[in-house]
């Protein structure tokens, strides 16, 4: 997955996590790939409707 995941954001991709997710699981931004950032219900929910595709895993 994360070969898949860098390969996404360095075709200019972007990745969202959720922020309560990552907290729930004690992960911190130091933690996740480089390129992916934590994101807030809002910004996930309006990057959902704007998308064409989107992948949740």
């Amino acid at each position: 997955m994360e070969r898949m995941l860098a390969r996404l954001i360095a075709a200019g991709g972007e990745v969202l996590l959720c922020g309560t997710c990552m907290d729930a699981r004690g992960i911190s931004d130091d933690d996740v790939l480089q390129g992916a950032r934590r994101s807030t219900m809002d910004e996930l929910a309006a990057a959902t409707v704007a998308a064409e595709k989107v992948l949740v895993f």
